[in-house]
């Protein structure tokens, strides 16, 4: 059973990320009106903020908008059941104590402040922002990050931390108290407005790398590692590639992004379509399924169920929206390694992927964090050939984490009998049950739903032409165990993927 209780920590850390750096450009229509801003004589401050209401009000709405992240972060520390509750309780007291003065100060620059500048009355408008600036740099800012001190002492406890968050905390947090408590410190070591502007700058920049980080860390809990699937570990076969994409394409954090992306309609004209099939005892592929479905049972009993590698060649592979200019995008070898499923639910029926493999860096990282189904790695070579009718098939993963496969194919005619006969009265009975597939599942548990990818291929059974000869695989056998394989071609079919829909789990 999945933990959820950290749902809205989650979303909070998520909306701080994003927040926070709208907030940081936001500061480009605060800086002429701030204390040790651009401006460095008061009377040009009060000139911006007469003359520009409207762009000092909306540089303060991101602020605020910050504010209630920090609230809502206190609120999941508080709900989250791994959290310790003392330091949770602590941080949140913290945090409104910080939010009051803050968004007072806030409230009555946008408001009183604007009035005093527009009066033109100097003395009287630098007497009000004394105060409140004072309420906002220093006493929210001290205690705000007295409120992130809580943060780490909530996370640190919990176990979700490491050693890279302790050494930006080692610097950013006193750094936030100097340059906000500054100004109250003595003479000799006290901040200046202009160091205060330099310092949360600075500041505000390693909060970012601290909130993906951290981000990182408790979405890891949720999205644990696995074997198998989208969770499955990535690594690049290049490692000189490999040292940056697979850090975006390990990172639970850039995926709960990009997640939120509405996904493309694709299309691809594919040829030499090449099924690799094994007929395999349930029992050993049931530790393949997502929570949340059932594995698809064959033949007698519910004993047997299929497992299939097919690989194909991609035909001007790319967003459907493109029309004709798709004829431009490459053409690279894929690979679909499934086992089919069932959706208890809804009784819905289709595929789930063990893995995928492209050999194109570009589209596995781009479907490895767009789609949810697609668990995509990198092959470092493939060929896919067809020499008269004789198929040759090469997967190599070289150092990277895709599958691996060496075959060589021919035609041959209908078997009256084969592997799949324990299952299946006839060849064309096993083509009715393999080929028509056009539906994905996969399954998000922390988001308690599972994911459907609606695809149509439109193959016509008569269109699959029986193969055989040597197939070798160690990934397959991995799966499979000592099954035999049996295979068949479609020469070219045009896939098209429609739709991604979501429904409760």
């Amino acid at each position: 059973m999945v933990d959820r209780s950290a749902r809205l920590l989650e979303r909070a850390l998520l909306f701080s990320f994003v927040i926070h750096g709208v907030a940081m450009l936001s500061m480009l229509l605060l800086l002429p009106g701030m204390p040790g801003g651009w401006t460095a004589d008061g009377r040009d401050r009060i000139r911006y903020i007469a003359d520009h209401p409207w762009l000092w009000r909306l540089g303060w709405i991101p602020w605020g908008l910050t504010a209630l992240s920090d609230v809502l972060i206190a609120i999941g520390l508080l709900r989250t059941s791994w959290i310790p509750k003392v330091p949770a309780a602590i941080t949140a007291l913290v945090t409104v104590a910080a939010v009051l003065p803050d968004q007072a100060g806030q409230i009555l620059w946008m408001t009183r402040g604007i009035e005093l500048a527009r009066s033109g009355d100097a003395a009287a408008y630098f007497a009000f922002e004394a105060p409140i600036y004072e309420w906002i740099a220093v006493w929210a800012g001290v205690l705000y990050t007295l409120g992130a001190l809580g943060w780490t002492w909530c996370f640190a406890s919990a176990g979700t931390w490491s050693r890279l968050l302790t050494a930006i905390s080692a610097v950013l947090w006193p750094l936030f108290l100097y340059s906000n408590g500054g100004p109250k410190l003595p003479v000799a070591v006290q901040a200046s407005p202009r160091v205060v502007a330099v310092g949360n700058a600075l500041g505000f920049l390693l909060l970012q790398a601290w909130f993906l980080l951290v981000t990182e860390q408790v979405l890891r809990r949720s999205r644990p590692d696995g074997a198998h699937g989208r969770e499955a570990p990535w690594r690049h076969p290049n490692r000189l590639v490999g040292s940056v994409a697979d850090l975006a394409a390990n990172s639970r954090a850039v995926r709960a992004f990009t997640e939120l992306l509405p996904p493309l309609a694709m299309v691809s004209d594919i040829t030499d379509v090449i099924y690799v099939n094994y007929l395999v005892e349930a029992d050993r592929l049931r530790a393949l399924v997502p929570q949340g479905l059932e594995l698809q049972t064959v033949g007698p009993g519910g004993r047997w169920s299929v497992f299939t590698f097919l690989t194909f060649r991609h035909g001007g592979f790319g967003p459907r929206m493109l029309g004709p200019l798709r004829r431009l995008m490459p053409s690279p070898i894929h690979t679909n390694w499934r086992i089919h499923v069932r959706d208890p639910r809804s009784d819905r029926h289709g595929i789930t992927f063990v893995t995928n493999a492209i050999a194109s860096t570009p589209h596995a990282l781009g479907a490895r964090l767009m789609s949810e189904g697609m668990p995509m790695h990198v092959l470092a070579g493939a060929e896919l050939r067809n020499d008269a009718g004789r198929i040759v098939l090469r997967l190599d993963p070289g150092a990277g984490t895709g599958p691996d496969a060496d075959a060589e194919l021919r035609p041959a005619s209908p078997p009256a009998t084969g592997p799949w006969s324990a299952a299946f009265g006839s060849w064309q009975e096993m083509l009715g049950y393999v080929v028509p597939q056009d539906r994905g599942f996969s399954t998000q548990p922390w988001h308690a739903r599972v994911t459907r990818q609606e695809i149509r291929l439109d193959i016509p059974l008569d269109a699959c032409e029986p193969l055989e000869g040597r197939v070798a695989s160690n990934a397959a056998r991995a799966i499979a165990g000592d099954a035999e394989p049996f295979c068949f071609r479609v020469a070219a079919v045009r896939f098209r993927f429609d739709a991604e829909e979501h429904d409760p789990m």
